[in-house]
């Protein structure tokens, strides 16, 4: 299941989007300890599996709090993504 967070609004869409079976299957959750804006929570999915999600507080702040990890220009990804081992964390933008 893919679960969104973010927002929507007149400059742009800002979502991270996070593939819940892939992160299910992640024991460590390095994406936790890697991102720099500690945007990230550990909770209980619906089927009773161990996710990542962001934070509430964080979810129509990301485009400001991600900023300075998403990269201008080239193939680079941020710290959340890079750190990711199952490919379960995905931006919009």
């Amino acid at each position: 299941m893919l679960a969104n967070y973010g927002f929507k609004d007149g400059s742009g869409e800002f979502f991270i989007t996070i593939d819940t079976g892939k992160c299910a299957k992640c024991m460590k959750k390095p994406c936790l300890k890697a991102c720099p804006g500690k945007i990230f929570e550990k909770f209980i999915d619906d089927y009773d599996d161990e996710v990542v999600g962001v934070t509430e507080s964080f979810r129509n702040r990301i485009k400001e709090i991600c900023a300075s990890c998403k990269p201008v220009t080239g193939k680079s990804y941020p710290a959340c993504q890079k750190a990711c081992p199952y490919d379960a964390i995905q931006h919009s933008w």
